[in-house]
């Protein structure tokens, strides 16, 4: 059984404790349909699969999801995505902010491998989600390495909350759900690896959410060595 996630609520001396929910990763949430169809063909033609809707729905095992300084990857091709971070536990809704941490070499061949081979980073804090929140005026940013890598706003994605009630449209018995709600596009346009993370969501007049995170690349050859 994997450790609780716990989160500490903002401005507050309470916490989370999450042990059982959905994980899932949200994809293909731009709301500009036509944008992202192109999006869609445009990966397709460098060898990504197509997904079977859109959005997409990507579960994971809930030990994915961890608050901590630093990850460890099997692979040095893997970057991260900043990412609105949406959890109802307790009939509740809070947003933090999160990392997709994706395989960029496997999601060539499946997204959804590429999804569960990393952890996905979790800012240690949220905030009791606003009713009137003004989505379109949150900010995301991301930088790798000390370089800026995305810039942008909530604007150009489906409402987090739109996209977690089409996740829970197959059936929902109101189960805890953590929920990443989906990226805006790279600085560039090309996705970089890099060792360190930084990522803040910003809800206009709030207090920014960061997340901060070192990337670590195993030792695979050892690893079966020692085990030979």
């Amino acid at each position: 059984m994997s450790a609780p996630l716990v989160l500490a609520i903002a401005g507050t001396d309470e916490t989370l404790v999450l042990t059982e929910f959905d994980l899932v990763v949200a994809g293909y949430t731009g709301r500009d349909e036509a944008a992202v169809r192109e999006h869609v063909e445009e990966l397709a033609a460098i060898g990504v699969p197509e997904p079977d809707s859109v959005p997409a729905f990507y579960p994971l095992d809930r030990s994915l999801a961890v608050v901590a300084d630093e990850i460890t990857v099997t692979g040095a091709g893997t970057s991260g995505e900043v990412e609105p971070l949406l959890v109802r536990t307790g009939g509740r809704l809070y947003l933090g902010v999160a990392s997709d941490h994706t395989d960029r070499e496997l999601e060539r061949t499946t997204v959804a491998g590429s999804k569960a081979a990393c952890p996905k980073p979790l800012g240690p804090t949220v905030l009791p989600l606003p009713a009137d929140l003004d989505w379109d005026s949150v900010a995301v940013r991301s930088s790798v390495d000390g370089r800026p890598y995305q810039d942008g706003y909530l604007r150009a994605l489906r409402i987090p909350t739109e996209v977690l009630a089409l996740y829970l449209a197959a059936g929902d018995d109101g189960r805890d759900v953590v929920l990443l709600g989906g990226t805006v596009p790279v600085i560039g346009g090309d996705f970089v690896m890099g060792a360190s993370w930084e990522m803040t969501l910003r809800p206009a007049g709030g207090p920014a959410l960061e997340l901060n995170y070192r990337v670590a690349v195993a030792d695979v050859g050892a690893a079966e060595g020692a085990k030979a």
